[in-house]
């Protein structure tokens, strides 16, 4: 049995940037990874020579972003694509009404107004809600102020389900009223058209990362750590455990002895969304030219309501859009083919036949892989955001879990996950550690 000064589990960034920071300041540290890559949610498909980001895709803000400061020091292309927080307007959209025609301009402000009368009014109304109220509780109490009849108010009130769908993934009765408080951007967001992998490559250089290692068992009794893999055990003075929620409590994932509050209560509060990507190539381009988003409001967007336009990053005309909450977990064992239908019988009422037949699709299936068990981690109703934090709570002076959902400042991101292994090299460590030395160069 190998004993280590540190065993990380999980080659995700979170695992990398903790092992990089340790191995650098010297520790012997091995990487226990699942999976037969590197980069857990972040992983790049290259099929026809074209990136297509399955699982991370954005930077959400470059401004102080430690991964926008490492992006650039690898060489990483980024092309400008600010999404922002499911926002209603900055970047130019084309809205489309419940009877499936394109909204006047006069008609997509007002429109845009009243999404910005209720968020202005949401500050106040999330500030004073009781624990145990939902993002629906708070927004259906923000829109009944400001005194609408029933139509106008149901399109704002669709476009907040969208919203707690499309920021994570979980039906707006189910994420916590302060569920979206981390709902801010700061700079532009970008993505890359090489691959958003190229990150966790560049991190694991050098990295002693064991793949195809699946750990079922972390012990961490008597002072030391002791992992179980089906490839055998190793032995560790600490242990930075990088697993994502749903697998930290699957009866596949034992710690032993069981988590100690308030770590433990934080992983009770928190919950695995659905939220899948849905990629369209097209031979042309036939929806709105000069818009980065297409949406449409009533029944009919209750799945598909909002596609971008990913064309700009391999001048291939692609849509994406997301199945997310209900859409994910009702498509969940949907044929690609299925759910390209799904999704081309709404862009036909918005465009008629100029919708030509997809020349490739791509539908993720983060749901059904055993080392995630969904896209991120939510808020459940009864959480607060402090269990984020909670959550990275040391175990024992040896045990220290990280990645995106300990992470209260922007939780669910990559810049969350490669703070958060930041976070706990420091732990590890007990001193402090430059961030920048994941990108410096020797």
């Amino acid at each position: 049995m190998e004993h280590f000064d540190t065993i990380v589990v999980g080659a995700g960034v979170a695992g990398l940037s903790a092992a990089r920071l340790l191995t650098d300041a010297g520790r012997r540290v091995v990487v226990l990874e699942a999976r037969d890559r590197i980069g857990g949610r972040v992983v790049t498909d290259r099929t026809g020579g074209v990136a297509t980001d399955l699982g991370a895709s954005w930077i959400h803000g470059v401004t102080d972003s430690p991964v926008a400061a490492a992006a650039e020091a690898f060489g990483m292309r980024t092309v400008e694509f600010t999404v922002g927080g499911y926002q209603p307007d900055s970047r130019p959209i084309a809205y489309y009404g419940p009877d499936g025609t394109r909204l006047t301009d006069a008609a997509a402000q007002g429109f845009i107004d009243d999404i910005h009368a209720v968020d202005r009014a949401l500050v106040d109304v999330v500030a004073a809600s009781a624990l145990e109220e939902s993002y629906r509780d708070v927004t259906d109490r923000a829109i009944a102020l400001q005194g609408w009849d029933a139509e106008r108010s149901r399109r704002v009130q669709e476009y907040l389900e969208h919203r707690s769908e499309e920021q994570y993934g979980a039906w707006i009765d189910d994420l916590a009223a302060h569920g979206l408080d981390d709902d801010s951007i700061d700079g532009d967001e970008v993505v890359f058209p090489d691959g958003y992998d190229r990150l966790p490559t560049r991190l694991a250089s050098g990295l002693d990362v064991r793949l195809e290692h699946v750990a079922s068992r972390v012990d961490w009794s008597d002072g030391r750590i002791a992992v179980t893999t089906d490839r055998g055990g190793f032995t560790a003075d600490a242990a930075v455990v990088t697993v994502p929620v749903g697998v930290l409590q699957s009866d596949d994932f034992v710690v032993e002895p069981p988590l100690l509050e308030p770590v433990a209560g934080a992983l009770a509060r928190l919950r695995m969304n659905a939220f899948e990507k849905v990629f369209l190539r097209f031979p042309t381009k036939f929806w709105d030219d000069d818009v980065y988003a297409i949406r449409q409001q009533g029944p009919e967007g209750a799945w598909w309501h909002s596609w971008y336009d990913l064309t700009a990053l391999h001048g291939v005309p692609t849509l994406l859009t997301f199945a997310a909450g209900p859409a994910a977990v009702a498509t969940r064992d949907w044929p690609e083919s299925d759910v390209a239908e799904s999704v081309l019988a709404q862009l036909r009422r918005l465009y008629g036949d100029r919708v030509e037949q997809p020349t490739r699709i791509d539908v993720t299936a983060w749901q059904d892989d055993p080392f995630a068990r969904g896209s991120y981690a939510y808020m459940t109703v009864g959480s607060t955001t402090a269990d984020h934090d909670d959550l990275a709570t040391p175990i024992g002076g040896i045990l220290h879990l990280a990645g995106e959902a300990t992470w209260t400042d922007d939780p669910a991101t990559v810049p969350a996950a490669m703070l958060s292994g930041h976070r706990a090299a420091v732990n590890v460590l007990g001193r402090d550690v430059a961030i920048e030395r994941l990108w410096a160069e020797g």
